[in-house]
This record gives C-alpha cells, structure tokens and sequence, in this order.
C-alpha cells in the first residue's frame, strides 16, 4: 500500500508538471536512439564482422583487434598526436572565451559590446570546409596574405600546411579564431547572475576593474568554468576528425594523424568495422575513466561536480 502510494504521488507530480517532461522528451529520445541504442553494435569490437553472416553469425576473436591496435607500429605516435592537440587546444582555447567573456561584460557602451559580440560570433556559423579553405588560402606559401604580411616584416616564408611543426599551431588558433567567441555566451549568462549587490559593495569600497574581477566576477563564475573544464577533460582522448582530415597532407601527416583520422581511414573508407570499434571502445573507455578521475579529484577539492 505505500509503495502504490509513493506511485500515485510521482505519477501526480508527471501530470502537473506535463508541460516539462514533454519539453525534455526530444532530447531524451535523441540521447536514447543515437548513443544507447548503437551500443548493441559494440559487440563487433570483439568479432569478425562480416556483413553476410550479421550480428549473430560473426566469429567471436576476443581481443585480437585491442592487439592489433596496441601493436600498431604508430600506435604511441596517434596517442600523442590527439593528447598533445587537446592540451595544446586546452591551454590555449579553453581560457580565451572567458577572457573575452570578462572583457564584453566590463564594456560600458552597449553599441561596442553588440558589435564586439557580433564579430566574434560570427565565425562559428561558417562551415568546417569553408573555414579549412580559408586557413589554406591565408597560410598559402607562395598566394597567402599571412605569408605577404611575413615579407613585408622583413621575415621570410613558411610552409605553414607543408611543415609538421606548425600543424597542431594552425590547427589550435584557427579554432580559436571560429569559436572562442561562442564560447563566451555561457560565460556572459554566469556573469549576468552575479549578484549586482556584490558589484555595488565593491564599489563603494573603491574597488578598480581588475581588483573587482578577481575577487567577484571570476569566483562567480568559477563553478561554471570548473564544470567546463571537467567535460573538456573528459574527451582528452577524443578530437574531432574534420578539420584535421581537410588539413591534413601527405608532407604534415607526422603531426596531424590522430586516432579519430585512423578510424575514419580505416573504418568508412577501408571497411576495417571490427578493429576500428574495437579502437572507438578503447578510446571511449580512456576517456570515461579520465571523466571519472577528474571529477572525483574536482569534488574532493571543491564543491563543484558533475555528480
């Protein structure tokens, strides 16, 4: 009798609050149909796929595809590749939304903060192969505006798409470029929640910009920030294929092949299905403990986790 209570009680708060459990409906079905219901393919990681035999009729093999990839003689050299990028991209990329989400909000005049805003959203919107056409027309040795800027310095030319060096450099600020005006919207919605009160005191205590940054806007933020970091370090292993597979040539390969480019090679292009979900499963597992790691450390430290 009182668990058919507590029943009749949830089943009271579903249909009062209808209105917002069919407003998370769609994103739950999407959640649902696109990432829990492929997990029933991930059985291939561990058998001979054939598409004659299907699902059911392929040979079990156990972990001859997780050997296969750990005994591939580049194998460190995509680990590297993909860490290295996300941790170049994470120093580089992670702070600069909200630098520039601090400097729009300290911006008195509304007609700079909406232009400001505009300019740097703008880039976001156009696509990955367009924006990969433009960086290669600008980083062009021999037509590139970057490289005529260069000789008009006094410099000399780079093979900025030809040169290994460069690539992770070109690949990291570009993004910047197209995203980290974005990024600030969530930044600029946590700052307009901190308490005006707070930002009145500290003027009346003769706080300048900086000293009323530090000490209101960045601690009003920080759970934000922290919440953003941990999912960023929950995809350490994982970088999207796109832009780096339109960038990438035979010349900076060395430096651009992650694991994301070998799945894509060998996957969709070579029909390789069993070893390259094997290798999806590796890196999505890496990834899942380092989300795990890195919010317990986060929730132990601070008040702040996901969970």
């Amino acid at each position: 009798m009182n668990r058919a209570n507590k029943l009749n009680k949830k089943m009271r708060k579903v249909a009062e609050f209808y209105q917002l459990y069919l407003m998370i409906f769609p994103a739950l079905a999407y959640i649902l149909i696109f990432h829990y219901v492929p997990m029933y393919g991930l059985q291939i990681a561990f058998k001979d796929f054939r598409n004659t035999l299907g699902f059911k009729g392929s040979p079990w093999v156990g972990l001859k595809h997780f050997e296969r990839f750990f005994e591939l003689p580049s194998f460190w050299n995509l680990i590297a590749n993909t860490v290295l990028l996300n941790l170049y991209e994470l120093a580089v990329g992670f702070p600069i939304p909200i630098i520039l989400a601090l400097l729009i909000n300290e911006a008195k005049n509304k007609m700079i903060r909406k232009s400001v805003q505009m300019i740097t959203y703008a880039p976001h919107f156009i696509s990955v192969v367009v924006m990969s056409g433009m960086i290669m027309l600008f980083l062009n040795n021999e037509r590139g505006m970057v490289n005529h800027f260069i000789e008009m310095l006094g410099g000399f030319k780079i093979s900025f798409m030809s040169d290994p060096g460069w690539f992770k450099t070109v690949y990291v600020f570009s993004g910047v470029w197209q995203n980290a005006g974005w990024g600030t919207i969530i930044y600029l919605a946590a700052l307009s929640g901190i308490d005006p009160q707070q930002i009145e005191a500290s003027k009346i205590d003769g706080a300048n910009r900086l000293q009323k940054i530090w000490h209101i806007d960045l601690p009003g933020i920080a759970p934000t920030i922290l919440i953003l970091l941990i999912l960023v370090m929950g995809n350490m292993f994982s970088i999207g294929f796109e832009k780096i597979l339109l960038l990438q040539n035979q010349l900076n390969i060395r430096a651009s092949d992650v694991i994301s480019t070998y799945v894509y090679r060998l996957g969709i292009l070579g029909g390789q299905f069993s070893y390259t979900t094997a290798i999806g499963l590796f890196n999505a597992v890496l990834n899942f403990l380092l989300l795990i790691f890195v919010n317990a450390y986060a929730k132990k430290r601070t008040e702040t986790s996901l969970w």
